[in-house]
């Protein structure tokens, strides 16, 4: 068939965007009506693209702020991510260049030559061969294997923004939640401090009767006792903190050395749980799109081993001059030129194109799986951090009125025992019973700040896009 009459067909084959394989369509994915821990849940389409802005504004604490605008920048695992989401950005690029001709010239310019025959006796020959040339290829997309593959590589690039977005929520997830465990400490660790302080003055009251006489060795021994007890509590926070402090150095990219945060009260907003969860919170959850767009991409290179079932046909076209001497080369004597398709396909295989297809479609449906295990989890964590708050609301109600109330206790008991009508002892049980339960209510604290952060983080990012 002449080039003439090829043409026309060839056209007539690009024009109909033809594309092998299955178009996407994403996943059915089994979910609720509703929270079963918070009403007003309805069923929306993805929203992970939607800006979210610093989630970590409804706390109020610019402390923490300050810290969470430094993971984007300096944390080493974001920025790996970071890389990698650039890397995908050029790889789809280049995916996209596949579709338009390629050029190359080339320019040569060689002198050989060849020793005479013993023979004949001729001498020695030189030549000079001078040549300059540009060449264009075209693999025209009949079957859609190129658009496939640009496909896969732009859901693929689409993943790794999300997988970057993911990495960066959860370092800045992790860095909240220590930063609160830390401000609580501060506070269990001053408690304990108070607390020496008091046992000390008890000592001191204690030992001064011993010596006059008045208060039994036993006595004196369990005053002691108590306050090398809550020495050694303080002295365990302690280092409890300094390896939560070295923890945020790390998210915030510095050594433990270079950095440092002084002991200082939480002043945060404990933000209040909203009676209604919009389905678009959800929808934005990074993990979710991540899992999603690879649905995406495995679903394109399907169409992409399909393909493997056609023949690729490329256009190719050759032009320049050539010439044994350099002073005429660009001349039309010396014109070259070559111009011709090229069809190549694969005969026979024995079911290796088979078997590609069949491994698409395989890591497809594993993807699909995955997509909806992703949105099974996703809402689990809503569930359980929603009802763990709602809990400990009642629970730390609960908590604080046996906290004052174990407090009263200490305080009538000492008076008791100043007043000679009860033993230390009973002052002891009291008082370590008071400072049990108030730091059992910090732990309730430091859990409920904890599960705030949680939440947030499995919302995708906040209450909603407009309250940040």
């Amino acid at each position: 068939m002449k080039m003439t009459k090829l043409t026309p067909v060839l056209l007539a084959l690009l024009l109909s965007g033809c594309a092998v394989g299955p178009d996407y369509h994403r996943p059915e994915a089994a979910v609720p009506s509703q929270y079963k821990e918070a009403k007003g849940w309805q069923q929306a389409k993805p929203q992970d693209a939607d800006a979210k802005g610093e989630w970590w504004a409804v706390y109020h604490d610019e402390t923490l702020a300050g810290l969470l605008r430094q993971v984007s920048v300096s944390n080493q695992n974001v920025a790996q991510y970071e890389a990698q989401y650039r890397q995908a950005k050029a790889l789809v690029s280049e995916s996209r260049s596949d579709l338009f001709p390629s050029v190359t010239g080339t320019g040569a310019s060689t002198r050989s030559g060849s020793a005479g025959s013993s023979t004949t006796g001729s001498g020695r020959t030189v030549s000079n061969s001078h040549s300059l040339e540009a060449s264009a290829s075209w693999e025209l997309d009949i079957w859609g294997k190129l658009r496939r593959t640009l496909e896969e590589n732009k859901a693929s690039a689409q993943a790794s923004a999300a997988e970057l977005a993911n990495i960066t929520l959860s370092a800045q997830s992790e860095l909240a939640q220590d930063y609160f465990q830390l401000r609580i400490m501060d506070q269990q660790i001053a408690l304990y401090q108070q607390s020496v302080q008091a046992y000390q003055r008890y000592l001191t009251v204690i030992n001064n009767k011993y010596q006059a006489g008045s208060e039994s060795r036993a006595t004196l021994a369990q005053a002691q006792a108590q306050l090398e007890s809550a020495r050694a509590s303080a002295l365990d926070l302690s280092w409890q903190r300094a390896q939560t402090e070295h923890a945020i150095a790390m998210l915030v990219g510095k050594t433990p050395a270079e950095f440092s945060l002084a002991a200082a009260p939480l002043t945060a907003t404990l933000p209040a749980i909203p009676t209604a969860l919009p389905s678009e919170l959800l929808q934005r959850r990074p993990d979710i799109a991540y899992a999603e767009r690879n649905v995406a991409a495995a679903n394109a290179a399907v169409g992409v081993a399909i393909a493997g079932y056609y023949p690729d046909l490329t256009l190719s076209a050759t032009g320049g001059f050539s010439s044994s001497t350099f002073h005429n080369l660009i001349s039309l004597p010396n014109r070259v030129w070559s111009l011709g398709p090229e069809l190549s396909g694969t005969l026979l295989d024995f079911g290796a194109t088979s078997a590609k297809v069949e491994q698409a479609r395989a890591a497809y449906d594993a993807d699909v799986a995955s997509y909806r295990q992703a949105v099974l989890n996703g809402f689990q964590e809503v569930e359980n951090y929603l009802v763990e708050l709602n809990t400990l609301q009642d629970e730390m109600l609960a908590q604080q009125r046996a906290t004052e109330a174990a407090k009263e206790s200490a305080r009538v008991t000492y008076n008791q025992y100043q007043a000679g009508m009860i033993d230390y002892l009973d002052v002891a049980t009291t008082e370590n019973t008071s400072l049990s339960s108030q730091q059992s209510l910090l732990t309730l604290q430091s859990t409920q700040w904890i599960a705030s952060v949680e939440l947030i983080a499995a919302l995708g990012g906040g209450w909603n896009a407009t309250s940040l």
